[in-house]
């Protein structure tokens, strides 16, 4: 049987992880897979909360005391996965399980290196279902990011993505980016690798995580972008032998 592992990223979010793990759990319990979650706390300093949350869900719980941001978080995570499959997401599982049966099976039996939601496709329920000032803020960064970043998948910044193991090792083996733009990141990379992605459609089911705010985090997410064309000029992604 297929291992899946499950890296779920958090800071201060105990109350979103504590209503929404069991949803998680329980659709692992009743796909009777093999499964692992690994709860990352980013430096909360929340007196254990999140910790024992993870706990009473049956989670594996990692942490480290400085925050660093979810793209840090997502690679410790990831570093320490175990399973096959390996799969990430925010605190407050946002999206329909459905999305994450799709993973495993375009990962396992159609064999790609790597499946992302994408929140834009015609199958996808997501922007209608949000603010208009969340819906522009995350279109404007999109049309930046597909434009001349990831050139063919413009949606960078969905909080769901998978990967077959060797490929997870490879991509955060040589990622950097310990903010938001870490996700652009991992893709400019599996394009530059010649990866073969596949898009899925998701659902959302909740927005109750600390989702990224373009309008907030902006010009830090900008700058991620030119940080990422310099590494990469750098040799900064090189495969490691």
């Amino acid at each position: 049987m297929t291992k899946i592992s499950i890296v779920i990223p958090a800071y201060k979010s105990s109350s979103a992880l504590g209503n929404n793990l069991p949803y998680l759990m329980n659709f692992i319990t009743e796909k009777q897979l093999d499964a692992e979650v690994l709860v990352v706390d980013d430096g909360s300093e929340d007196i254990g909360a999140t910790e024992k949350v993870a706990q009473e869900n049956g989670c594996r719980f990692l942490s480290y005391p400085v925050n660093k941001g979810k793209g840090g978080a997502v690679r410790f995570g990831m570093q320490e996965a175990t399973g096959d499959v390996c799969i990430f997401t925010d605190s407050d599982i946002p999206f329909e399980t459905e999305a994450i049966e799709k993973i495993i099976y375009y990962l396992t039996f159609k064999e790609y290196d790597l499946v992302i939601g994408d929140r834009g496709l015609a199958e996808s329920h997501y922007f209608d279902k949000i603010s208009n000032q969340r819906r522009f803020g995350s279109g404007f960064f999109t049309f930046i990011v597909g434009r001349f970043i990831t050139t063919g998948i413009s949606d960078t910044q969905c909080g769901l993505k998978g990967f077959k193991k060797s490929v997870a090792k490879d991509l955060f083996s040589v990622s950097r980016i310990n903010g938001f733009t870490f996700d652009v990141e991992l893709v400019y990379v599996s394009l530059k690798r010649n990866y073969d992605i596949k898009k899925i459609p998701v659902s959302l089911r909740s927005q109750e995580g600390n989702s990224v705010n373009v309008f907030k985090h902006g010009f830090k997410m900008v700058l991620d972008l030119f940080v990422i064309k310099l590494n990469h000029l750098k040799g900064y992604y090189k495969k490691h032998e």
